[in-house]
């Protein structure tokens, strides 16, 4: 039976027009870094690294430990010096951000690594040397669904960093948080449906 982790992890819950607290545990990402606007040949460049990786890490679970599962979303985490480049001013250009794609905790260390070699038939190795497997610990987060469009996130985070935070007696803490549940390639962007994730304390 193959495994969706979208429908089987809590954290992949969550509703529109309110946001969810909730615990998210340790999980483990593989991961490239980059800076500046998504719509630029380096973000298309960290995602030719990710997705060769993360079916190859798919493929061997399913012939090595007889369990398959659904390649799960892509994510990111977004960070800037002044966070109003993305609630208000949204300049792209100042834009930090780590790509990632989550691996199942069955999934050994030593089967991503074998699946990195496979990739490396078509990845250039330049590119390749920027993934890393690595475990990203959130803990207590707010997250909510949008639906729209990415440049219209805008002011729902101003919504989550100015009004709810505060409200909730919390502070923000760890890094912007996306999970894309529409292929961006094939949905209108009026429908695209992306979870927004903030670790808060």
């Amino acid at each position: 039976m193959k495994v969706d982790p979208k429908k089987e992890l809590d954290s992949y819950r969550v509703t529109r027009g309110a946001w969810r607290d909730l615990v998210v545990p340790p999980m483990r990402y593989l991961m490239v870094d980059g800076q500046g606007d998504p719509n630029t040949a380096a973000y298309a460049e960290a995602l030719s690294v990710l997705y060769p990786v993360a079916y190859a890490t798919k493929f061997a679970s399913k012939q090595q430990l007889g369990r398959d599962y659904v390649v799960p979303p892509l994510e990111a985490l977004w960070w800037a010096d002044d966070m109003a480049a993305f609630t208000t001013r949204r300049d792209k250009s100042a834009w930090h951000w780590t790509a990632m794609i989550l691996v199942p905790d069955w999934v050994p260390a030593e089967l991503v690594d074998a699946a990195r070699d496979t990739a490396a038939a078509k990845v250039p190795a330049a590119l390749l040397q920027r993934l890393r497997l690595e475990t990203l610990d959130e803990g207590r987060c707010l997250q909510r669904l949008h639906v729209g469009s990415y440049d219209d996130e805008g002011p729902l985070l101003a919504e989550l960093h100015d009004v709810e935070v505060p409200a909730r007696g919390l502070s923000l803490t760890g890094r912007h948080h996306e999970i894309y549940l529409s292929d961006a390639r094939r949905v209108e962007p009026a429908k695209l449906r992306t979870i927004l994730r903030q670790p808060v304390r």
